[in-house]
């Protein structure tokens, strides 16, 4: 619906251009940017997550007992490996060695970074102390946010969106998830969601020239088009709304197949004992 396009090649003049847009995907007829993957990777798995959480239900002692990361080693290590393999494909998402790719990829870098220290920053505020969780959680709010704009804003609009995420999406794990009553046990609609959503949102506004963005290539004219912010807003506001949507209902369709065809969860005792024994045959640690 974003992403497919004609190619640049096909907009020899304006007839040509304007015979290729209508063979384009929805949400690129209207408009709406996605660089590396805002709307397609992460709303779209949020909405799916949450959905998944509200019909499966919570876990047994959710809320009563403490559920916190067996191992905040793992966490920092996959957090690490998580941003250095990000850089690939929101580079990569340009198609090419250039300089789009080299935008994309220093803009990764800053809004993560920038994301890692508001959120810790936020949570010292609010907490009395910083905690590696919580940098790590920040990092990937970092991540997801910059995602669609990667290639879309310049350095000063990527660290202004990891700034932004990092508190927004402290706020999405911790005061939204309690309003929404959801067991989201990775926090996968706090953070990809609630970033998602406003990394695609804020690209509207920093993709502006102004700002220092790219703006939009009118491939027509072989030159940057005029920019205006209001409508790019509601384009981007045209994707994520599109994919809520669209992904929350084929989720409900999907998991009520699975519910009626083998069931969406396993019997109480086996979810006492553990997954790891009862539904893989081995334990992750032995004691």
């Amino acid at each position: 619906m974003v992403w497919y396009w004609a190619g640049p090649d096909a907009y020899i003049d304006a007839a040509a251009g304007e015979a290729a847009g209508k063979t384009a995907g929805f949400l690129f007829q209207k408009g709406a940017l996605d660089f590396a993957g805002g709307t397609v990777v992460h709303i779209n798995a949020a909405i799916a997550g949450l959905v998944g959480a509200f019909m499966i239900g919570k876990r047994i002692g959710y809320g009563r007992e403490s559920m916190a990361p067996h191992s905040l080693t793992f966490t920092m290590i996959g957090a690490s490996l998580l941003w250095f393999g990000w850089f690939g494909f929101n580079a990569g998402s340009a198609l090419e060695a250039s300089g789009g790719s080299a935008l994309a990829m220093v803009n990764t870098w800053l809004a993560t970074a920038c994301a890692t220290l508001s959120w810790m920053l936020a949570e010292w505020m609010i907490k009395g102390k910083p905690s590696m969780l919580g940098a790590a959680s920040g990092a990937v709010a970092g991540l997801v946010a910059i995602t669609p704009a990667a290639g879309f804003v310049g350095v000063m609009g990527a660290i202004a969106i990891g700034l932004l995420a990092g508190v927004v999406c402290l706020w999405g794990v911790n005061g939204l998830k309690h309003i929404l009553g959801a067991d989201d046990s990775l926090d996968v609609f706090g953070v990809h969601g609630v970033g998602g959503i406003l990394g695609a949102i804020l690209t509207g506004v920093f993709a502006s020239p102004s700002l220092g963005g790219t703006g939009v290539y009118d491939y027509v004219a072989n030159a940057v088009g005029e920019y205006d912010m209001t409508a790019q807003v509601i384009s981007q506001l045209w994707g994520v709304g599109t994919v809520i949507v669209w992904s929350g209902i084929v989720s409900v369709v999907a998991f009520k197949v699975v519910d009626l065809v083998i069931g969406l969860r396993v019997p109480e005792d086996e979810e006492r004992e553990g997954l790891d024994i009862t539904a893989h045959g081995e334990s992750a640690y032995h004691y």
